[in-house]
Order: structure tokens, then C-alpha cells, then sequence
């Protein structure tokens, strides 16, 4: 703040004469400690914006951190975990010296919804002279003051003159609060979430006080750690879990199903058919699907069922909505079908489950493809490195049982987080919902970025506030249900006593900072360091609810 009126009056360090710069009220990042540290004392910019082009920078989100197998749950999305394997407050910062007072402070603390306390700060005058002292001690010795030499005294009421009074009761306001908000914050330090400090008091209204009363004073809002709740107590320690498995990822039929796709794909000639579709034959469609309002006053297109150019495999029929597949055989190329279908409670897309449709089918193209015979010979061009049809058979099964594993240990994962979030009561500091809301929206962007190239125009839309803000309104209690996952995750890491070694964590980091090479990305490696240890305990918890739990497994 000195430097800066001094450079409003055009005295700078570097000899250099700077005008039209005004001082604004912002206290030096680096005084502050850590566990509350704050971009700006002023409230900081809402949650409802975000920067597109930071969320694609991968210092930011890891995107290629490669965690094994067994930390998949957690590693399938970057910073899954932040808020909850080890704290979720910022540690102490135990290394921040305060600067000692002459007086103490009256501090009254509030607790307010969602994990939110007030502090209520009254700075004593003994305090505010003594700070007062300091800055013009400061003032005194880089103020160039005409018609003293630099470094001598220059009396008090000339420097205030010379600085404007203005100026100097500015500064001394921000002095006080520079050196009184780390003891005002003593209370709460080791609890408050990083980032989530904001002085509710303008700085017109701390400017008056001060002026008229020689004192300050200044409200805190902070958020802290919030505190998990289990319904029942240690209800976690027993679980009885039913885990819901697709029939599709059945290895047997996923291996045969696959055989098959390789096989198609060696058709060496495509035979146009005249003839009504059969089994076995492929279909070019463009299918619209419409459903009417139960009055039938309106009627609305289904966006997610319809398709222009669908080739389709006949003998992919069980993987389509049921009854399709025999209301279109025997169609013609060239034919128009139209038929109602309902779509299955159990159907992936959720918003379509249950959804009366009437299809209208159009048949472009016919045609059945020329394929050679199923031998030994063909081995190799079905899978690199076969000899015999067995050995396909073989690798492909092998392959679709490590697949089947994988998929099964995932949706055991999700199953027991589900439970665990059905099982916690906490309430939700605003802090974690929107660092947690930026983090999933900030990945959705990295994966419509991978998908299609979007141009200037697509990215501002995108990163505008009122998209992020209308994402987190669609999004709340999606983004609430994992972060209740994620503390009873951590919660469950601290009072089991578990942990995750050395070693395993270093041989992660050093993984994934060779990823980051490999592809010449930046990186932060303490920042990978924080969030491999945080996807380790996050796995190391599920390990260990695994073993402890109840598991029955069903087919869909």
C-alpha cells in the first residue's frame, strides 16, 4: 500500500515518474498464512465463471496422471478426492510467524449454516496507533520529501500533508488488517477451508470507524471443515452390499460378440439386397422417434432416439431397444416403417426409461457382406500374432475376463459409495460445493475439447458464468452426492487409522511425471504428489470396505 501511494504521487524505486495510479485496498498475498490465504481481502470472484483455457492447461486438472488399477475409482476423474482423504481443512500453518500485538483482540465467533462461522474483530486503539506509527515510519523513510534530505526525520504533520491524509488513513487501515487478521483467525485456523476467507465489512465502512473512533472493526465470514455424521454410528464397518451387474459384460459373450465384429470385418465384398431385411443382413436407417403429450395436444421429438445413416447389424439386435429389431424385418430398401415402442425401466439413457415412443424408420440401403471361410488361415487378420482360430478364441476370452474384472470391481466401488453416501450426514460448506461444481465442469469441458474442436465463439459460451452458473443449479445434488462420497471416504481413512506407503506413492508420482514428459506437458510435481497420495487413500479405503462388507452379485 506505501509503494503505491508513493507511486500515485510519482516517486517510484526505479527513479521513474508514474501518474493516474490509483491504490486499490488488496493486502500482499504472501503475509497471509496458508491455511486461510486469500487472492484479495475484498470477496473474490464468483463461482459462476470459469476460464476456459485454464481448465484445459493439464498443471491444472492432471489429466494424464496414470494410476494403477487399483486406485481406478478415483483416478478416472482428476482431483476426485481433494476434499477428503487426508483434512478438509488446510493444516495449520505452523510456520507462519504472527506479529505480536500490543493489545489483545475481541473476537466473537458465530456459527452460521453450512459450516460457516463469523467472526466479529474489534481492534483495540492501542493497536491502531501502534500500526498507525509503523506506516509512517515507512512513508518517512520512501518518501521523497522536497527540502529534506532522504532518510531524515520529516515532521509528521509535513509527511501527512505531503502524502495526503487520505492516503495515509488508507494505509493504515489495510496495516491494521494486514497485521490483526492472523491473530483474529487464531480460533479457527486449523479448521477453515483454504480459499474460503471473506471480510464482509466495506472498506468505507472500516475507513469511517477508524477515522471517527480510532478503532476498527471488521466482520470474517470463513468456512470451515465440515463434520461427517454416521446414521448408524460405524455403520460402514458392516455393509451389505447388492451390486447390479450388465449381462453385457459377461466375458463368454463379450469374447463371442467381439469374434464376431472381427470376423464382419473381413467381408471382402458388400452385396447390395433387394430383397426384405433378414438376419444376418446390415441396414442403412434413418430413424426419428416422436412422443405425444397424455392429452395429445403436443407433439415432441426425441433428440436421443433418433439417428440419420444408423448402420445397423442385425445381428445386434439384443443390443437395441426391444421389439425394434421385429418391427423392421422384412423392410425394404427405399420402405418407410412407422411403430411404437416403450422404452425399458432398466434402458442406460435415464431420461428416456419408461418413455412411450412411436418410431418412423426410413430404409436407405440394404446389403449382406461376402465373408471368407472361418479357418486357421484368417487367424491373424482376426487377432496380430494368432495362428489358430483356438488361439483367437483364447486371447479374446483372456482379454474379456480382465474386462469383466475390471468392470466388476467398478461397479462394486460405485455400489459401496452409494451406500456410504445414503449413510452420512454432514452438512455442505459452499466452499467445497463450488470447488467441487468447477471441478466436474471443468472436466465435462475437457471432454467435449477431446471430442470436437471448438472455435473461439463455442469456448466463450462455454466458460461463461451464466453456463457454469446454470450447470451447478443442474447439477446440485449430483455434485453434493460426491462430495458426501468424499468425506465419508476421508472420514473413514482417518478413523480406521489406514495408510498408504511411501513407496507406493512415489512409485505413482514418478509414473505420472513420466507421462507428463513423454508427452512434453507441464506439471506440478507437488501438486501430483498431493492428489496421487489423495487417489491412494481414497483406493486403500475401498480396499478395505471390500474386505469388511457383505457383497452379493446380481444380473441385471
Amino acid at each position: 500500500m506505501i509503494d503505491e501511494v508513493l507511486l500515485t504521487l510519482g516517486v517510484t524505486k526505479y527513479g521513474k515518474r508514474v501518474s493516474n495510479i490509483s491504490a486499490p485496498m488488496e493486502i500482499c498475498n504472501s503475509y497471509l498464512p496458508t491455511s486461510f490465504y486469500s487472492k484479495s481481502f475484498i470477496v473474490s470472484p464468483p463461482i459462476s465463471s470459469i476460464s476456459l483455457s485454464n481448465a484445459f492447461k493439464p498443471t491444472k486438472r492432471f489429466p494424464s496422471l496414470t494410476i494403477s488399477r487399483k486406485c481406478h475409482q478415483f483416478s478416472h476423474s482428476p482431483r476426485k478426492l481433494s476434499i477428503c482423504a487426508r483434512a478438509s481443512a488446510a493444516p495449520p500453518a505452523t510456520d507462519v510467524v504472527k506479529d505480536p500485538l500490543p493489545a489483545d483482540l475481541v473476537v466473537e465467533e458465530s456459527q452460521e449454516p453450512n459450516c460457516r462461522v463469523r467472526l466479529n474483530v474489534e481492534v483495540p486503539s492501542i493497536i491502531c496507533d501502534d500500526c498507525y506509527k509503523r506506516v509512517m515510519n515507512e512513508f518517512m523513510k520512501k518518501a521523497k520529501v522536497p527540502g529534506f534530505r532522504p532518510g531524515k526525520k520529516v515532521p509528521e504533520s509535513i509527511l501527512t500533508s505531503y502524502i495526503g491524509k487520505d492516503n495515509v488513513r488508507k494505509a493504515a487501515v489495510e496495516a491494521i488488517l494486514k497485521r490483526t487478521l492472523p491473530h483474529a483467525m487464531s480460533s479457527i485456523e486449523a479448521r477453515a477451508l483454504k480459499d474460503s476467507i471473506r471480510i464482509t465489512t466495506t472498506f468505507a465502512e472500516m475507513e469511517k470507524t477508524y477515522s471517527s473512533l480510532n478503532t476498527l472493526k471488521y466482520d470474517i465470514i470463513v468456512d470451515v471443515a465440515p463434520e461427517v455424521k454416521w446414521v448408524p454410528e460405524d455403520g460402514y464397518k458392516n455393509l451389505k452390499i447388492v451390486v447390479e451387474l450388465d449381462s453385457e459384460i459377461d466375458a463368454k459373450t463379450a469374447a463371442e460378440r467381439e469374434l464376431k465384429r472381427r470376423y464382419k470385418a473381413l467381408s471382402t465384398m458388400r452385396i447390395v439386397t433387394n430383397r426384405g431385411l433378414q438376419i444376418g443382413d446390415v441396414a442403412v436407417l434413418d430413424i426419428s422417434a416422436t412422443t405425444v403429450e397424455q392429452d395429445g395436444s403436443e407433439v415432441k421429438d426425441v433428440p436421443a432416439a433418433e439417428s440419420k445413416g444408423f448402420q445397423f447389424d442385425t445381428e445386434d439386435g439384443d443390443r437395441v431397444i426391444p421389439g425394434f429389431l421385429d418391427s423392421i424385418i422384412g423392410i425394404q430398401a427405399g420402405e418407410t416403417k412407422s411403430f411404437p415402442l416403450v422404452f425399458p425401466d432398466s434402458w442406460k439413457q435415464e431420461d428416456l426409461r419408461g418413455l412411450p415412443c412411436q418410431f418412423t424408420v426410413d430404409c436407405k440401403e440394404l446389403f449382406y457382406g461376402e465373408l471368407p471361410e472361418m479357418n486357421d488361415a484368417i487367424a491373424d487378420k482376426l487377432l496380430s500374432g494368432c495362428t489358430t482360430i483356438e488361439q483367437v478364441k483364447e486371447s479374446l476370452l483372456k482379454r474379456c475376463i480382465e474386462l469383466e474384472q475390471t468392470a466388476k470391481d467398478q461397479a462394486t466401488d460405485n455400489a459401496i459409495l452409494d451406500q456410504l453416501r445414503k449413510m452420512v450426514q454432514v452438512e455442505i460448506p459452499q466452499t467445497l460445493f463450488e470447488e467441487q461444481g468447477r471441478q466436474l465442469y471443468g472436466a465435462r469441458l475437457l471432454q467435449i475439447q477431446g471430442n470436437m474442436k471448438l472455435n473461439e465463439e463455442q469456448i466463450a459460451t462455454l466458460s461463461s458464468p451464466k453456463a457454469v452458473r446454470e450447470y451447478l443449479e443442474n447439477q446440485w445434488e449430483n455434485i453434493e452426492n460426491i462430495i458426501k462420497q468424499n468425506l465419508a471416504v476421508g472420514d473413514i481413512f482417518k478413523r480406521e487409522n489406514l495408510q498408504v506407503s511411501t513407496d507406493e506413492i512415489v512409485k505413482e508420482v514418478e509414473n505420472s511425471v513420466a507421462e507428463f514428459r513423454k508427452h512434453k506437458q507441464e506439471y506440478d510435481e507437488e501438486s501430483i504428489r498431493e492428489q496421487v497420495q489423495e487417489v491412494l487413500e481414497g483406493a486403500k479405503v475401498l480396499e478395505w470396505l471390500r474386505e469388511q462388507s457383505d457383497i452379493q452379485y446380481v444380473t441385471a
